[in-house]
């Protein structure tokens, strides 16, 4: 078994270093940022698509899977998607995205208000930490 010296920390003065198999140091550090990496939390981004002119029945039908999307912890990205012609009905758009984050209040908190990205007009919420 060859040993190397290996730098520990090189910002620290004097620069500390070891005599260790370097192989097994490489080893271990990679064991710790996968350890690190696995204990972080994923944010799942759900999105729902509504048209300008979107039903009441279809509204309701939407903003029960975003209440449930925002209890299991998930993001909701809400949008407005505008064919066509239909990019002259912004205000109401606007409107329906603002009147869904009304809806979400008890459930989560908005992160960007509504704003018009080319033919979307996008919103974004985030669920409320839980006590």
């Amino acid at each position: 078994m060859s040993l190397d010296l290996v730098e520990i920390s090189p910002k620290t003065e004097p620069p500390v270093c070891k005599i260790i198999d370097y192989k097994k140091f490489i080893y271990d550090q990679k064991k710790k940022q996968k350890a690190i990496k696995s204990k972080a939390v994923k944010v799942v981004v759900k999105e729902l698509r509504f048209g300008p002119n979107t039903g009441e029945h279809d509204f309701d039908f939407k903003l029960k899977h975003a209440i449930k999307f925002l209890q299991d912890g998930a993001k909701v990205k809400a949008f407005v998607f505008f064919r066509g012609r239909t990019i002259i009905f912004k205000d109401k758009g606007e409107i329906l995205l603002l009147r869904l984050a009304q809806a979400l209040e008890d459930y989560g908190i908005v992160e960007n208000m509504p704003k018009l990205d080319g033919k979307k007009m996008i919103m974004i919420v985030a669920p409320k930490k839980k006590n």
